[in-house]
């Protein structure tokens, strides 16, 4: 079974592991069918571009028809590291030249929220692969610039864990200083490294974390409980990027090539 989850993008794959069942008690889904997650908030970077338009096609259960390789690849590695995964599948994919290509007969006619998807989606993939790590760091800078902070990148060696410098003020003297650390990996990001960045904060100063995955729940409580710390992302750091798209440098622009149209509404008949 795999089950895409809308509020944070990411992807469950589970194994049914029982015949179907009645549960009178319950007070929704009584109609049930137990399920043994074996891989749980997968980021959608981890598969390609094909198989995430297929994987966001499906309003409710669905079978996948064109790329099962790819989610029994992800389901069977033994290990849960985004990352680890996502390079399999990408061997995957080039080694069985797989079709990348949404032109499939079978789909659903291209609603608004499935052409935002595949966006996203791309957005993504641009992010995590086709760049590299001082790109993503010179990336979240601009972000902060046309946003309305004055950014500056780090030496790139030897940061302290700091990688980008924002401040209101032109001159950077005047608080609060903004400290960002960027990870361009799509695996989940633990208290560790939050820890870790918010180690450097000082007085009047205020911590960002850019990632492309997302976060444990131990980070995230983190965040909840501490003054001044915002973690951002991947759907965050995409949004930001579709928001401002027009007021980013010409450089990222080609490097994620988007245009503007008008599509049919998801409240269409």
């Amino acid at each position: 079974m795999v089950a895409p989850y809308k509020p944070d993008s990411n992807v469950n794959i589970g194994i049914v592991d029982s015949d179907y069942y009645f549960d009178a008690d319950a007070p929704t889904h009584r109609h049930r069918r137990r399920v043994q997650w074996v891989k749980t908030r997968l980021p959608r970077a981890v598969f390609s571009q094909s198989a995430l338009y297929e994987l966001g096609s499906s309003l409710t259960l669905f079978k996948v028809n064109r790329h099962v390789s790819e989610v029994m690849t992800a389901m069977r590695l033994k290990t849960n590291d985004a990352d680890a995964i996502a390079e399999a599948v990408d061997t995957l994919t080039r080694e069985h030249s797989v079709d990348a290509s949404i032109d499939d007969p079978d789909s659903e006619q291209p609603r608004a929220s499935r052409i935002e998807r595949h966006t996203r989606d791309f957005i993504l993939e641009v992010l995590s692969t086709r760049i590299t790590p001082r790109d993503f760091e010179e990336l979240s800078a601009d972000l902060l610039r046309v946003i309305g902070y004055q950014a500056r990148v780090t030496q790139y060696s030897q940061d302290g864990g700091i990688d980008v410098i924002a401040h209101k003020d032109p001159l950077g003297i005047e608080p609060p200083l903004i400290k960002a650390q960027c990870n361009q990996k799509v695996s989940t990001v633990g208290s560790p490294e939050v820890n870790q960045l918010i180690g450097t904060q000082g007085a009047g100063e205020l911590c960002l974390f850019f990632t492309l995955g997302g976060y444990s729940k131990d980070a995230l409580a983190i965040e909840r409980q501490r003054t001044g710390l915002r973690l951002l992302s991947g759907e965050d750091i995409v949004s930001l990027v579709m928001d401002n798209y027009d007021r980013l440098p010409e450089r990222w622009r080609r490097i994620i090539p988007l245009t503007a149209v008008l599509v049919v509404s998801d409240e269409a008949e």
